[in-house]
């Protein structure tokens, strides 16, 4: 038997008397805070490792916040934040970044929309100067706005119309499993609305939401955190204030009965099967939603893991399965409502009704005390593994420490997540399975090829 213990701790096998020592990596970021005059709240984390920075900069707002008949719009405004600014013309944030050496990105979530770069060192300077550049004045024509739709459009058409199991199940499960206009809609968006989009919804959009007391600026890496204090408050420091919008909740009641909904995907060679309950709030109720994201791993990390020895090595009733909490796949990112989602794709001719059964029966079974300290130690393990890797760039760790920041105003977290993933006992997570009964499950199915309706 293996027992899990913090670093430095000495924990004795009762079976055979023996210490086992299983290390859980922590870290010990260095972070300074500080909030400038405008509301920008800013995070700093030096590390001369290497000699390279990473920026991000992370606004709240996401898909969640799109207004009715502005499905796509958060994403389509990430597009519109690369096309220029009243200083410098489309493509040159391209041009500088890369002529730095550097490279960059922006992506949209359900809560929040990133910007972020890596470059040398000796270019963070440049970098400081683009991001607030645009968040100043970014560059708001019908042209660009033509152009950026066409772009979300075509890459609806490649990432879900015209891919098999496209929007499989980060769109298709949200609108089972939730009842709200902000929480099931799709957030790649419709033609229709975003053909609707006029440069004036673009303009109220940046106002509202654009703002300094609604983002967070995170630099990580190689740099004196003095000299980057006075780069920041020279570039960003007259930016114009505006508070930050209200905050929104979103929550809603769970279910009170199973829903199912089937669709017919005409690219699907296979059907596949996800299925979804609802969790404890993310940041209100952390303790109480660490177990899921635990638990969805005991279930599918690995061919050691219950769900992959079921139904794939025993049963050969999947082909694949996966389980993780967050429609996005990461747990340390959004807010509530959230879910825990299981998703699998089966071979011809296979049962869905079977694995969802399946499903069931070894969630009863963890329920009931069958996790293992081997299996919790080794599952815990692996998560830390994967969260420590995920940080270990500098950009990765700006946009993690900027996210905490922004969501609970404690980019400290980092450095506790591996010691509270560890914390988490088996007891703990039965009670998590226990709560995943097939009367709060949402599912959909995917009909390869054929008819199929709603159940």
């Amino acid at each position: 038997m293996i027992l899990l213990q913090r670093p430095g701790d000495e924990v004795v096998d009762r079976h055979t008397s023996a210490p086992t020592r299983i290390r859980i990596p922590h870290t010990s970021y260095h972070i300074e805070r500080f909030v400038l005059g405008n509301g920008l709240r800013v995070v700093l984390n030096p590390d001369h490792n290497a000699p390279v920075v990473g920026v991000a900069v992370v606004y709240d707002v996401g898909i969640r916040s799109e207004p009715a008949g502005r499905t796509g719009f958060a994403h389509l405004f990430e597009h519109l934040m690369f096309q220029g600014s009243r200083n410098l013309e489309k493509l040159a944030h391209f041009r500088y970044v890369q002529g730095s050496g550097g490279t960059f990105n922006g992506s949209t979530h359900l809560d929040y929309t990133d910007y972020f770069e890596t470059v040398p060192s000796n270019a963070l300077e440049r970098m400081l100067f683009l991001e607030a550049d645009r968040m100043r004045s970014p560059l708001m024509t019908a042209e660009n706005l033509r152009n950026q739709i066409d772009v979300v459009k075509e890459e609806i058409r490649l990432n879900v119309l015209n891919r098999p199991y496209g929007g499989f199940p980060w769109l298709r499960l949200p609108p089972i499993l939730f009842d709200t206009f902000p929480n099931v809609h799709d957030g790649y968006g419709s033609f229709e609305d975003l053909e609707a989009a006029v440069v004036h919804d673009a303009a109220d959009f940046f106002q509202r939401y654009y703002a300094c007391g609604n983002t967070v600026l995170c630099v990580s890496g190689d740099f004196d955190v003095e000299q980057a204090r006075l780069m920041v408050e020279r570039h960003f420091g007259d930016v114009p204030a505006r508070p930050a919008p209200p905050q929104r909740g979103f929550g809603e009641p769970d279910l009170t009965g199973p829903r199912h909904v089937s669709y017919v995907d005409r690219l699907a060679p296979v059907p596949a099967v996800a299925a979804a309950w609802r969790v404890p709030d993310p940041v209100a109720d952390f303790a109480e939603y660490l177990p899921y994201v635990v638990l969805g791993e005991v279930l599918t990390d690995g061919d050691a893991s219950r769900l992959v020895e079921r139904l794939i090595l025993k049963d050969r009733s999947a082909t694949s399965v996966g389980g993780y909490v967050g429609f996005m796949g990461d747990p340390f990112d959004v807010r509530d409502p959230t879910a825990l989602v299981i998703q699998a794709h089966l071979p011809h001719g296979g049962s869905v009704e079977d694995v969802l059964a399946t499903i069931d029966e070894e969630l009863a079974w963890v329920a009931t005390g069958e996790v293992t300290d081997e299996e919790l130690a080794r599952t815990q393990a692996r998560i830390v593994a994967n969260l420590l890797r995920s940080t270990d760039t500098v950009v990765g760790r700006a946009v993690r420490m900027a996210v905490l920041e922004l969501q609970r105003s404690d980019p400290t977290l980092i450095n506790e997540l591996p010691g509270l993933i560890a914390d988490v006992t088996a007891q703990d997570v039965r009670t998590a399975a226990a709560m995943l009964r097939p009367q709060r499950r949402a599912s959909v199915e995917v009909v390869p090829g054929k008819t199929g309706g709603t159940r």
